[in-house]
């Protein structure tokens, strides 16, 4: 790690300053975002060029931590909360926050990276699923329907709406295939800290979570759908590793998730995590 890179304020803290700042960012501010987004995007397609069978999760990470410290940013995962690594590395059932270890892929896995990057006190965040060799026409056809519900998720904002109709959108869009929506981990703001506060929910929340969608307001949208059912225990429950991050779905579904950072305009969206 190169000593001129800057940090973020939590690293070596047990938790990041409480945010007490806006949602909203200036023109400038959203250009810096945009430069993050642009350098974890390019970071992400790195590691997603290494994957195949035989490869380690924490080889792709070293992709990912190698690829954002030669473009000066700061791996944002390194150190929040004590998060040990520079990405997430989420295989077949778990849903989120996979630790990168000597883990091999094999054939029929999918893998998630999500990576954000700290550039000039900005973070930009993405995460996206990647096939490792061949996988089943079920599990590439839930790889696809997880990349369109974020899409319909996009298409939905718009200044003057509340951010529930995000939700709305993707669990609509999820429910025609029989996906199961994981609810309990959601979009958020973003911008100037990791995690604002600002929670955006991939179900249909209404009448919950009605923050009302701004011209420059900023903030990420990562559905995750599973293979279970609506009314299966995979789709609303989980389980976590003792290591306190990994999370998979309880019955053990495999699960699929795509994220983008965006920022809110006058005719909806911009995408700020885009290579």
């Amino acid at each position: 790690m190169h000593a001129s890179i800057p940090r973020p304020e939590y690293v070596d803290r047990r938790e990041p300053a409480r945010y007490t700042g806006t949602n909203i960012y200036t023109p400038d501010e959203i250009e810096r975002i945009r430069n993050s987004g642009r350098i974890a995007a390019q970071a992400v397609e790195a590691v997603g060029a290494a994957i195949a069978p035989g490869v380690t999760t924490e080889q792709l990470d070293a992709i990912a931590h190698d690829f954002l410290i030669a473009h000066d940013a700061y791996p944002s995962t390194l150190g929040y909360r004590g998060f040990p690594k520079s990405s997430c590395t989420s295989i077949n059932e778990v849903v989120c926050h996979g630790i990168p270890d000597d883990t091999v892929l094999v054939d029929g896995d999918i893998v998630n990276i999500d990576i954000t990057a700290y550039v000039d006190g900005m973070h930009g965040d993405l995460n996206k699923t990647f096939t490792v060799g061949t996988v089943t026409p079920e599990v590439a056809a839930l790889v696809e329907g997880t990349r369109e519900a974020l899409n319909r998720g996009i298409k939905a904002v718009a200044p003057g709406r509340e951010v529930n109709v995000i939700g709305r959108a993707i669990e609509s869009y999820a429910r025609r295939f029989g996906y199961g929506v994981v609810r309990d981990f959601t979009g958020h703001g973003v911008g100037s800290a990791f995690h604002t506060g600002l929670i955006i929910p991939h179900y249909d929340s209404a009448p919950a979570f009605t923050d009302v969608m701004a011209v420059g307001m900023v903030f990420t949208i990562e559905p995750m759908l599973t293979l279970g059912t609506p009314e299966s225990p995979g789709t609303i429950a989980w389980d976590q590793w003792p290591d306190d991050w990994t999370v998979t779905t309880l019955d053990k579904s495999v699960t699929a998730q795509f994220e983008h950072t965006l920022v809110v305009t006058e005719r909806g969206a911009d995408i700020l995590t885009l290579p």
